[in-house]
């Protein structure tokens, strides 16, 4: 493992203190919070401390100084796409950006649809913000690999109650990378509708080879579908700093930077969570590389393992992030997650959280070491072998 990813041993990373490490016991390896186990990266350690030796921890600005500029330039050296830094605003995080643009952008009580197995607080904050939630399933292929389904879509788009549609690229949980295509097909339907359209990108820094992530405004949109498009992200996933608490809300037309100007208040981010994700996006592409290669090896390993352990679980190695989406339905537990949780020892996410699709399905965090990617997936297997 790359040096510059540090010791993801157990004895080390028991020593954290975050909800992953102390939900459960210590005999549990926990393998369910999206957050990865590799050191952080010196970039972002050194913004940090330098916020933390000078007592700067007051307020953040609505605008950081340099915060719009540090994810044009990396957009624009990963994606070759070049958003106007102007237009790029601080948000505490993904979910909160999401939810103050449906209050001012959708009726209460209006319809935003969702296109299961997806990211579970989507239902959640969703039904809290009193907005409905109206399914468009994906389709999965015999060999596991899912697709947007444009049939579902413009059904529910067609709802007299549908407001908005809310898309996740890449996707959480199946790892998907949409093609431009799927993208294009999405905004087509959301324009032929006149649908908000809300994109959440956040496990776009970690697109994986043999596949490139699309920003979705740099496919050209027509003005008025960019009028209501808005699209979020955040270093949080990329550089593992959730609990930093900031993310970014990015519009290509003035009428939606409006939206997100007049909210200011609500969507003020962290200070030292701004000045984290700065020197990410700005410095920490070397650390970022180390990490994307691990997880190229980890999905290839995760392969291996499952086939020698647990061979009659369904896996399509992800195109993006460290997730991976297990059909454990031939498996023939009644509940999956408590299985895994009692017998080996290892915290894995309910497949049904993320919807009826999900249904006899669990996520597992790779974002590990090796070493303990093996230990993982050994405990599950034995756990059956048991049986």
């Amino acid at each position: 493992m790359d040096p510059l990813l540090g010791d993801c041993s157990l004895e080390v990373l028991r020593q954290r203190r975050s909800w992953k490490w102390m939900r459960f016991p210590p005999d549990v390896i926990p393998a369910w919070l999206a957050e990865m186990d590799f050191d952080l990266a010196e970039p972002v350690k050194e913004a940090v401390r330098a916020v933390i030796s000078s007592s700067d921890a007051g307020y953040s600005r609505p605008q950081p100084d340099g915060f719009g500029e540090a994810y044009a330039a990396f957009a624009a050296q990963q994606w070759c796409w070049a958003p106007d830094p102007g237009r790029v605003f601080a948000v505490p995080d993904v979910m909160t950006g999401i939810a103050e643009v449906l209050y001012a952008t959708t009726p209460h009580g209006s319809g935003v649809v969702l296109s299961p197995p997806i990211y579970p607080p989507f239902f959640f904050r969703l039904r809290l913000a009193n907005r409905k939630i109206i399914e468009a399933p994906m389709r999965r292929h015999a060999g596991g690999r899912y697709q947007l389904d444009p049939q579902a879509i413009d059904a529910a788009l067609a709802r007299p109650d549908a407001a908005a549609y809310l898309l996740c690229s890449p996707h959480n949980p199946t790892g998907r990378v949409w093609s431009r295509d799927d993208l294009t097909m999405v905004a087509s339907l959301c324009d032929r509708h006149g649908a908000v359209l809300l994109v959440d990108e956040i496990h776009a820094p970690l697109a994986l080879p043999g596949v490139r992530h699309i920003p979705f405004l740099s496919l050209g949109l027509d003005p008025d579908l960019a009028r209501r498009t808005f699209t979020f992200t955040s270093a949080s996933k990329g550089w593992n700093t959730p609990g930093l608490k900031c993310g970014l809300a990015v519009v290509e037309r003035p009428e939606a930077a409006a939206v997100l100007a007049e909210r200011w208040e609500a969507l003020l981010p962290s200070h030292l969570g701004a000045q984290a994700t700065i020197a990410a996006f700005r410095d920490g592409l070397p650390w970022l590389d180390a990490v994307r290669g691990q997880l190229d090896d980890n999905r290839a390993l995760t392969g291996k393992l499952l086939a020698t352990h647990l061979p009659s679980v369904g896996y399509q190695p992800p195109e993006a992030s460290f997730l991976a989406w297990l059909d454990c339905t031939a498996l023939g537990l009644d509940d999956p997650v408590a299985h895994f949780l009692h017998r080996a020892k290892v915290a894995v996410n309910r497949g049904l959280d993320y919807g009826e699709p999900g249904r006899g399905f669990v996520r597992l965090n790779m974002g590990t070491s090796p070493d303990m990617l093996q230990e993982i997936l050994r405990r599950m297997g034995s756990s059956i072998g048991a049986l």
